[in-house]
């Protein structure tokens, strides 16, 4: 049986893409966690995923902007 959030996740999970994309930013193993279909979460957790360090100045410097208005 599918998780009842999975559609509200996935489409959660791609505007968070698209954001971060719109910054030039990208989260190679951005996607859903696996273990949270298992676990007794509400909704399924989304993995941020690793990244170098260019890429976590860029979504820091990205988050300042948008905190600054």
């Amino acid at each position: 049986m599918p998780h009842p959030h999975v559609q509200e996740a996935e489409a959660h999970l791609e505007a968070l893409r698209a954001a971060l994309a719109a910054h030039g930013i990208t989260l190679p193993s951005l996607g859903l966690e696996p273990p949270s279909f298992a676990g007794t979460y509400a909704a399924p957790l989304i993995a941020l995923g690793n990244c170098n360090l260019t890429t976590a100045e860029a979504l820091a410097a990205a988050l300042r902007k948008g905190a600054a208005g």
